[in-house]
């Protein structure tokens, strides 16, 4: 039985990498996708295509075992071979559940700072237990951990914080003012000085930090590199800087998107190459050492592993199947696109719909920020001050005048400059040995770069600030938790053994299976609804047209929300309610999203068609009273059954049934009216709309009476009647919006469109 458990640990840990690998790529995807899909340089395909030769390459090309695995972070003298399974084994199942769980929030994080802090959790508590059952002291501890090692890894992670925010910053200021928004009017020779240093920046960091080790560049070539790094540079820059001005000139190319293509494929190679081993770096310690111990002959509980501390090469074919993996995994993982997304958002150029909820430190940074900067301006000329402003004037072509969906996040020197300040930020820690997290450097360089170009303005500084808080917070609290969980899962083990492993592997994959079904749900979900879409149109049939398929949408599910709430107060379905509330305040968010929109809709308005902004105004306005009754009616059914009050009677429900079902059918005609853009079918329901009014004033009149005579429940009358005069808004407003497209609505007059 002894050798079988270590058997069963060895193919548990081979089934964990290949988890960990997926959950990893789905992380640290948001690296090397950030710049490129933020300015749409190029198609999402050809994004993925660059993406997938760069792991491909970059995971042959990989460097081996990470050697942190092996002894950066304990003394593996210390240990014997028992002990250091379950250190492995608790790291891989921390680190996979921790990853998912950042990757379900949509929230990138750090696979280095998580397997370092998993190493030292767990390292940390079998040598808690070591010393205290040899009767030793605390103190000891530095004996088995390499102190020295982790002080120099929480330091480095603070450091790259600050470090790349605030070169990320200053570099997109310069480039910025030299260069403009109106980059592509510059003469030719500023472009190619740019792509030169750029160019030049990526391609040193490809041979430092992607290729350093291997088998590809040659001992002599990187010994060269290392020994005159400023004439290697110098050399790299006339060279990129000719070829950038041969090919805008001859070929016509855009040189940034050029440094896009290759900023994205050596930062996706670098990721394959170095992070890969911090997915299967673990595992395969644990093969080599099992190996190892199997030829010895000896006890687990007696075999020194004092030989992990000598280095391994790993196996080309290893790296291969994890290269396949890794690109199989960024082609079809929601997950990845979702991390991509939160990084996307927090630095687009434009306002639009934030993410993340303003909180008290936030708001006073920006404050703050705000007084500095005047402070800061009292002392800059205005003349240079007015010629600063006129670099950051954005063309106008940037008015969102376009499809939302389809405008760049940020334009192509703001993405150029995140790759670049990421390379030469990560190729110099390298060539430094200084410990650093790729996500945290082209996280916080990419928020630096946008606050540079001031897309952090007064109407969104708020939200992206308390973003950018919530992630690096994130990256903290992930150091803790895997510190803390791997310590725990190391002790159970330890306690458990083989029974204790088997417990938390099916826990483990449970987990992701349910947290995968969720998410998947959720994207049904919101496929379902379809979002809303924003109106483009400049006239006002232009404008019914285009809105049709909105006023379906929210039609759709108004009756959805309403019919939830009746149904979840008859069966007093907490769940249900729970989850309805939900769907009511999404739609009142998605619907206050069009509102805010407005502004962009009567900019893109010419002078003869400026009754199309008094119609979408007004439409809006109805809109919103629908969904503000919806919520609300939501909502106090939830709060109802949540605070244990008494149920509905019998007769209350049976009225409320009856209106639901009227209701329902009004609804399902207007959804099909408009669906199928039958506006003369409007009519008909209007005609018919006094009938429910009438059926809703009289279940107030049979309430009032019910209250005076036998009502006893004050929470139950005023839920009814809040119920009953939501209703009647409900109607009102939904009659207000028919009117106005019945009454605006011209079949004979074609749409006109914005050009």
């Amino acid at each position: 039985m002894g050798e079988n458990i270590y058997l069963f640990m060895i193919i548990a840990l081979a089934v964990l990498a290949i988890t960990d690998l997926i959950v990893g790529v789905s992380n640290d995807a948001v690296n090397f996708l950030n710049s490129a899909i933020g300015s749409k340089a190029i198609s999402f395909k050809t994004i993925m295509i660059v993406a997938s030769v760069g792991i491909a390459f970059g995971a042959i090309s990989s460097s081996g075992m990470m050697e942190v695995a092996r002894k950066g972070i304990f003394n593996p003298s210390e240990f014997v071979f028992a002990e250091i399974m379950i250190v492995f084994m608790a790291v891989m199942i921390t680190d996979i559940l921790l990853l998912d769980f950042f990757n379900t929030l949509g929230m990138p994080t750090s696979t280095t700072v998580s397997i370092v802090f998993e190493l030292l959790g767990a390292a940390v508590a079998i040598s808690l237990v070591k010393i205290y059952s040899g009767d030793g002291n605390i103190t000891h501890l530095t004996d088995y951990i390499n102190t020295d090692k982790a002080t120099e890894i929480i330091i480095g992670i603070l450091l790259s914080v600050v470090i790349a925010f605030t070169i990320g910053a200053i570099v997109q200021f310069f480039t910025r003012v030299l260069i403009s928004f109106k980059f592509n009017e510059k003469p030719k020779w500023v472009g190619a000085i740019f792509g030169g240093m750029a160019i030049t920046a990526i391609i040193y960091f490809i041979l430092i930090k992607g290729l350093k080790g291997t088998s590809i560049i040659s001992p002599e070539a990187a010994m060269f590199i290392a020994e005159n790094p400023e004439l290697f540079l110098l050399g790299n820059f006339a060279l990129w800087f000719v070829l950038s001005w041969a090919a805008t000139t001859f070929l016509k190319w855009n040189i940034y998107t050029v440094i896009i293509i290759l900023g994205t494929f050596a930062l996706a190679m670098a990721f394959a190459g170095n992070d890969l081993v911090n997915f299967i770096g673990v595992p395969l310690a644990a093969y080599e050492s099992f190996l190892s111990w199997s030829e010895s002959g000896q006890l687990a509980s007696e075999y020194n592993m004092k030989g992990l501390a000598v280095a391994v090469q790993t196996p080309t074919y290893l790296l291969l199947a994890s290269g396949i993996i890794m690109v199989v995994t960024l082609w079809f993982s929601s997950k990845a696109k979702n991390v991509v997304k939160t990084s996307v958002d927090l630095s687009r150029q434009d306002e639009g719909e934030e993410r993340f909820e303003p909180n008290y430190l936030s708001r006073q940074i920006v404050k703050f920020s705000i007084k500095a900067s005047e402070n800061l301006n009292g002392l800059i000329p205005v003349a240079i001050q007015n010629r600063i402003n006129e670099q950051f004037i954005k063309p106008t072509s940037y008015a969102q005048k376009a499809k939302a969906k389809d405008q760049p996040a940020f334009d192509l020197i703001r993405a150029s400059v995140n790759l670049m300040v990421a390379s030469v930020l990560i190729s110099l820690a390298t060539s430094l040995k200084l410990p650093l997290s790729t996500t945290y450097v082209t996280f916080m360089v990419a928020m630096g770069t946008s606050l540079a170009d001031r897309a952090w303005g007064s109407e969104s500084a708020v939200y992206r600030v308390a973003g950018v808080l919530n992630v690096i917070g994130g990256w903290f609290f992930t150091a803790i938790v895997a510190f803390v969980a791997a310590a725990i899962i190391a002790y159970v083990i330890h306690l458990g053994g083989i029974w204790a492993i088997g417990a938390l592997l099916i826990f483990a994959f449970i987990l992701i299976g349910k947290n995968y079904l969720s998410h998947t749900k959720k994207l049904k979900e919101t496929k379902e609804e379809e979002i809303l879409q924003r109106a483009e149109s400049s006239s006002i049939q232009g404008v019914i047209e285009e809105s049709a398929k909105n006023i379906a949408n929210v039609v759709k599910r108004a009756n959805k929300i309403y019919s939830n709430s009746i149904n979840g107060l008859a069966k007093q379905d907490l769940s249900s309610l729970h989850k309805n509330k939900k769907q009511g305040a999404k739609l009142a968010n998605e619907i206050e999203d069009l509102r805010n929109h407005t502004f962009y809709f009567i900019k893109n308005l010419e002078e003869a068609h400026i009754g199309a902004s008094n119609f979408y105004i007004n439409a809006m306005g109805h809109l919103t009273d629908i969904s503000q009754s919806l919520e609300y009616i939501g909502k106090v059914s939830h709060k109802h059954v949540n605070n244990n009050h008494k149920k509905l009677k019998y007769n209350q429900i049976k009225e409320l049934k009856q209106i639901d079902i009227k209701l329902a059918e009004i609804l399902d005609n207007t959804y099909h009216a408009f669906d199928e853009r039958s506006f003369e079918k409007i009519g008909n329901i209007l005609n018919n709309k006094q009938e429910l009014y009438d059926l809703v004033s009289q279940k107030i009149s049979l309430q009032v009476e019910r209250t005076r005579s036998e009502e006893s429940s004050p929470k139950n009358t005023t839920l009814y009647f809040t119920i009953l005069l939501e209703t009647k808004d409900l109607m009102t407003a939904t009659m207000n919006l028919l009117e106005l497209y019945y009454k605006e609505h011209d079949a004979d007059v074609k749409p006109a469109t914005l050009d």
